[in-house]
């Protein structure tokens, strides 16, 4: 029996629950070296680490006992970093102790303080819940810690990186000197060591996952885009995969606000989830994606820690990451348990690099593809609906029914009504901005009008950056708040990019450049007095007239260093 060594009642709840094997984090932890040790373990998201921990305090819960009696104090703490994650623990322990009689009590922000002091008062053997609320009831005397065995730290990283370091050693100094210090994080940075080294003894390292290999179930996508069309990217993304259960990520609450109102305006069946919704509208939201009322989470980074979905087969990262542990724990809500997950970044075309910075450092490799078109999506519908569409068995009215419309009309009149039937259910895709013709209005002798007179600008990308029209003109647009008609010429080089505006609207053109520049801009713009080389042939040759002013040209632009105060300048909105 693979937990032949564990006690019979927890080898029954696993039982019971279809754990015919241990994952590779419990097999780790069930191990002999382990018994009675402090554990510094790292795991992938989804790998089992819940079930894991429980089974590594299952020795000093019960004590050799089958049977646990009235709990006068609490016997083990586990601390996590948001409610979710913390109720989602205590159901998992729950039934894994239920035969041997535990009780597990919760204590976590935004739910009933008194509540849970009865639930204390009442006896509990295990207590789940968040720094803030635990400190809480420990200063309020409803917490007793005097008996504590077992300490569990889950993901600790997290924690951290959320602030909640002094509520976090408060607890850990006012536990017994003697008790046991399980640490589970996904990442080892320098204050998870410090933790470690402070608080546990000689504490038995365990990874489970090599380095290089976390999230092997993943399949990375990126997809680079015009700022404008990120939305409708983020549209067609759901509908190409029409996955079970997807999470879309923001980096602001009011974007969450604004992207979940639009997909459900489109048809699709949405939720939000951030900081600024009470308690019982996260659960609200949690329950409808868990049994199935909505199928798309539109979330923030800290609204979305700790989350456990079932069925979450699509992670798309509609804003970056700020980080690459942003991007893993964002990543890591698909692909979890052994289960395949598609993760999609959207990337604003002048942030690629920035978004290419992010995957290196998280040591994944993406593929870069195009986003997709409405006729992609169309064409995968198609397939969906054959696959779908299956004859089985059917009840004698359906078919009474069947014959009828046959006699009425032809089988493939009725096919063709059955097919748009399902599609009036499915949101529309979009087209994308920057896939179609150009249509600026060319002249049939080559010329535009409205461009004998232009003043050229630079750009800091070529070629070699896989510049390419279609998403350039966007990005000039965006960036000095004119239409594509009131673009010239534009002339890709190796390094850079040169293009035409008119001279009526350069001023302004250079202004609105400098305004909405940004640190964050992997893309820089700004003036040339020489113009572009000739093209052979003897295209592309600069206007007549003189070079103009340098009036037009914003400040040097130096990569890395904050760009000088300007006249009239205001904070970049971030793409």
């Amino acid at each position: 029996m693979p937990f032949s060594s564990l006690p019979a009642t927890i080898g029954e709840a696993l039982a019971e629950r279809g754990y015919a094997a241990p994952t590779d984090v419990q097999a780790a932890i069930i191990s002999q070296e382990t018994e009675g040790r402090d554990l510094l373990v790292s795991a992938q998201t989804g790998s089992g680490k819940t079930v894991a921990f429980g089974l590594a305090m299952a020795s000093d819960v019960l004590n050799g006992q089958e049977r646990l009696p009235y709990a006068v104090e609490p016997l083990a703490l586990i601390v996590a970093p948001t409610r979710e994650l913390a109720m989602q623990v205590q159901r998992e322990l729950s039934w894994l102790y239920a035969k041997a009689g535990g009780r597990v009590a919760s204590c976590v922000g935004g739910m009933n303080i008194r509540q849970e002091q009865r639930a204390l008062q009442s006896g509990a053997h295990i207590v789940v819940g968040t720094p803030g609320r635990l400190r809480d009831h420990i200063e309020r005397g409803s917490l007793a810690t005097g008996s504590i065995k077992v300490v569990v730290l889950d993901e600790a990283d997290e924690m951290l990186d959320m602030g909640f370091r002094e509520e976090i050693e408060e607890i850990l100094d006012v536990t017994p000197p003697e008790r046991r210090t399980l640490l589970f994080s996904a990442t080892l940075p320098r204050p998870i060591a410090h933790l470690a080294k402070t608080y546990q003894r000689d504490a038995l390292r365990i990874q489970t996952v090599a380095s290089g290999q976390a999230h092997a179930d993943i399949d990375y996508r990126a997809i680079a885009v015009p700022p404008s069309a990120i939305e409708n990217a983020v549209v067609n993304v759901l509908r190409f995969y029409e996955a079970d259960g997807a999470m879309v990520f923001c980096a602001t609450r009011e974007n969450v606000r604004r992207l979940a109102a639009s997909l459900t305006e489109r048809g699709f069946s949405a939720v939000a989830l951030s900081g600024e919704l009470s308690q019982n509208e996260r659960n609200h939201a949690l329950q409808a994606l868990r049994d199935r009322r909505a199928r798309v989470c539109v979330a923030t980074d800290v609204a979305a820690r700790g989350i456990d979905l079932p069925n979450l087969g699509l992670v798309v990262h509609a804003e970056l990451p700020i980080d690459a542990e942003t991007l893993q724990h964002r990543s890591g809500r698909t692909g979890r348990a052994g289960r395949k997950g598609t993760c999609i970044m959207v990337v604003p075309y002048q942030r690629r690099r920035r978004a290419e910075g992010l995957l290196r450092a998280a040591n994944v490799k993406a593929q870069w593809v195009d986003a997709p078109s409405a006729e992609d999506i169309r064409a995968r519908d198609q397939e969906r609906l054959l696959e779908t569409i299956v004859p089985g068995e059917v009840a004698d009215e359906d078919l009474a029914i069947g014959r009828t419309l046959l006699e009425r009309h032809s089988a493939e009149e009725i096919a063709a009504a059955l097919v748009r039937a399902h599609r009036r259910e499915l949101p529309e895709p979009e087209e994308l901005l920057g896939s179609g013709p150009d249509d600026r209005g060319q002249r049939p002798d080559g010329k535009r009008d409205g461009f004998e007179d232009v003043v050229w600008f630079r750009m800091s990308i070529g070629r070699n950056d896989r510049a390419d029209a279609r998403w350039i003109l966007p990005l000039i647009c965006r960036r000095g708040h004119i239409t594509k008609n009131e673009v010239g010429a534009i002339r890709i080089g190796d390094r850079e990019t040169m293009f035409q505006i008119p001279r009526a609207m350069a001023d302004r053109f250079a202004q609105a450049v400098r305004k909405t520049a940004t640190e964050d801009d992997d893309v820089r713009i700004e003036h040339s007095a020489e113009g572009p080389p000739p093209m052979r042939g003897g295209g592309g040759r600069r206007p007549n007239g003189p070079p103009p002013e340098k009036r037009y040209a914003p400040k040097p632009y130096h990569r890395g260093k904050k760009p000088g105060p300007k006249a009239g300048s205001g904070p970049g909105r971030r793409g």
